[in-house]
């Protein structure tokens, strides 16, 4: 049995009183919440063990670096990935998408070449391939999405030529929930022979995740959205993509040889990795991912399906509140307007009530365009939540909206 509440005592945070209420945590799209052992581990590393990786010849140095390989091979266990190699450390998703736009557009981009972005893409899935094409003459062509929240992956098709570089796409929309079927966007640009990246940082927290049966050429996530520490993501690569890449950025540990006259870069991986790599950061990511296999994916995607339905199923029932992105499969997100109100209002009043949800644009606003609307409220959910919260949750927003109206 799914036993949440003893999972919830792992998490110290959701202990917590605001405004004298229990602290209700449905923003975790954006930020999730760490368990104990995440943060034990990290303080401990720093405490016993902290020392810079591939560089010294002491104790400490090795032990740090055999343990940065060691998350290194933890992560490339977790999502599936061929090899260690194919395993970049970053600064986050957005860090490990401009890696690839900058890298890959450097090496394959020319003028007059285009690149297929999704409607529904987060920021981090947009503008960094807008950089690219404004500095190599790219354009971008949309792959729009239906009001019901369906991404028309039958469009796709019809938006590739042979002028087509990248298909960038997400696992799970961080607005609608939406899980677009990657296999068949694959397969199509595939069958054309353009590779695709995938923005997996909403994906990889709600449900298993294996690169190498998507067959995704590049997949990317960000650790604290995974229940890890801030300032840590992973870019994972195919190897042939990666050997052909130019570095994105330059300085210690991703060379060979440095010379006045010329400068030969590491193997794979550090080639991409350039700097003090964020060692503890790598450290506290594979610790969550650890944290998260021992509570189980399956278990974790079938729990939190049975919050969406019961949030979904509180919501419906409200007059004059829409959902957006109401077609399955949809990871745990409900996204919702409520005529008459604003929803910074709402968000307001619910912080008041102990209920934290996101309100804004979240982040994408092209997909808010496509409504017609500046923005939404966004209760984001995990596997430490409850069907009490999604009650109390409910219970705020009807209160909310019975004040506003």
């Amino acid at each position: 049995m799914f036993d949440v509440n003893a999972i919830r005592k792992d998490f110290p945070i959701l202990g917590r009183e605001v405004y004298g209420r229990p602290l209700v945590y449905f923003d975790n799209g954006a930020t999730a919440q760490k368990p104990l052992r995440v943060i034990e581990a990290m303080n401990r590393f720093q405490r016993e063990m902290n020392a810079n990786i591939h560089r010294g010849v002491h104790f400490l140095s090795a032990e740090s670096t055999t343990m940065y390989e060691q998350a290194r091979e933890t992560v490339r266990a977790f999502i599936g990935a061929g090899s260690k190699e194919e395993i970049v450390f970053t600064a986050g998703a957005t860090a490990s998408v401009n890696t690839v736009a900058y890298s890959f557009g450097e090496r394959f981009f020319t003028e007059g070449d285009n690149i297929v972005v999704s409607e529904m893409e987060h920021h981090s899935n947009i503008v960094p391939w807008q950089l690219v094409c404004g500095r190599k003459g790219v354009d971008i062509r949309v792959l729009s999405f239906c009001d019901d929240g369906r991404l028309e992956t039958e469009k796709l098709a019809g938006l590739i030529d042979d002028r087509t570089r990248m298909v960038a796409v997400t696992q799970a929309s961080n607005v609608l929930g939406t899980c677009p079927d990657l296999k068949e966007i694959i397969g199509v640009a595939h069958s054309a022979g353009i590779p695709v990246l995938v923005d997996g940082c909403q994906g990889v927290v709600h449900q298993k995740t294996d690169v190498r049966e998507l067959d995704c050429d590049f997949y990317v996530f960000s650790g604290h959205k995974i229940y890890g520490p801030t300032g840590i993501g992973v870019l994972y690569a195919k190897k042939k993509w990666l050997e052909e890449m130019p570095p994105f950025l330059g300085g210690g540990d991703m060379v060979d040889r440095v010379s006045f006259s010329g400068t030969t870069w590491a193997e794979l991986p550090l080639k991409f990795e350039a700097g003090t790599a964020n060692f503890i950061g790598a450290l506290g990511l594979a610790e969550a991912i650890r944290y998260v296999e021992s509570v189980g994916m399956n278990d974790i995607e079938a729990y939190e399906r049975q919050l969406l339905a019961h949030a979904t199923e509180r919501l419906d029932a409200m007059d004059g509140v829409r959902i957006y992105g109401i077609v399955q499969p949809k990871c745990a997100i409900v996204s919702f307007t409520a005529e008459g109100t604003h929803p910074s209002d709402i968000g307001m009043i619910l912080d008041k009530l102990g209920v934290a949800i996101r309100t804004g644009t979240h982040c994408a606003q092209p997909l808010m365009a496509h409504y017609g609307i500046t923005g939404m409220c966004r209760a984001s959910i995990a596997f430490y939540n409850t069907h009490e919260e999604v009650n109390i949750f409910a219970d705020g927003l009807e209160r909310a909206l019975t004040m506003l109206r």
